[in-house]
């Protein structure tokens, strides 16, 4: 999920409250997926779909002893990687818990299989995260490390960047809702960040059988018309993100 004029998702906004639906073929393996219709793509606080509406899904193949593979798609706007207009994202990692504490780590590939000839846009990223369940609730803090790479440079050579954040949760019990709260911070200056900066967002959503409907305000400081569209949106400015998810 690349971010701003471009991602982590793990994974975006709608999937993040999305129930896992197994389809238990195995006893080793686990299916699961989503699909998604969100107001408007937001990764790290910035928009990917010109503040326009963006078709999301995943898949996810997870094994019994915490090692999954994944896949996660989106439709985007052309000025996010080089004129392509879907962001698909490879995953490789491994999850386990210990106690109250889930551990997760691993590989994701950003792919931007339309964008220009000989244009330089697909990326690697690394990333770690901690959760610890607390009661109804769960703390999580977590990194991604993107290696130097020609598809981050600002036009002076190949760049690096690394994003720290923390998500907070909570299930309010008996009734299908739950909150969310996050707070990011992006410390390298490169083409898919722009500039320094800090994102968060606040939201609520509601899950009804295999359904969850949810909302968000997302906000950044980054400054006013500091990231535009060629059609003049600025993709940093707060705003509210609706997501209907269907898991499966």
């Amino acid at each position: 999920m690349r971010a701003s004029l471009i991602g982590l998702s793990a994974l975006a906004l709608a999937a993040s409250a999305t129930p896992a639906f197994a389809q238990d073929d195995t006893k080793d393996f686990t299916l699961t997926g989503s699909a998604a219709l969100v107001s408007d793509y937001r990764f790290r606080g910035l928009s990917q779909s010109g503040k326009r509406l963006a078709i999301q899904g995943s898949a996810t193949l997870t094994h019994s002893s915490g090692v999954y593979g994944s896949f996660w798609a989106s439709s985007i706007d052309d000025y996010v990687a080089a004129g392509s207009d879907s962001e698909l994202d490879l995953i490789g990692g491994y999850s386990t818990t210990i106690g109250s504490v889930t551990l997760d780590g691993g590989a994701l590939y950003y792919v931007y299989s339309s964008a220009s000839k000989g244009a330089a846009t697909d990326f690697l990223e690394l990333y770690a995260s901690a959760k610890v369940a607390v009661g109804n609730g769960t703390i999580k803090v977590g990194a991604a490390y993107a290696p130097k790479s020609n598809a981050l440079s600002v036009g002076s050579g190949k760049e690096d960047n690394l994003y720290i954040y923390s998500d907070l949760g909570y299930t309010i019990p008996d009734t299908g809702f739950s909150l969310s709260g996050h707070i990011g911070y992006s410390k390298d200056t490169t083409f898919i960040t722009g500039d320094k900066y800090t994102d968060w967002s606040v939201g609520a959503a509601y899950a009804w059988r295999n359904v969850t409907f949810g909302v968000q305000y997302v906000g950044t400081d980054q400054a006013k018309n500091f990231l535009v569209t060629p059609g003049g949106r600025d993709i940093a400015k707060d705003g509210i993100v609706g997501t209907i998810t269907y898991g499966f």
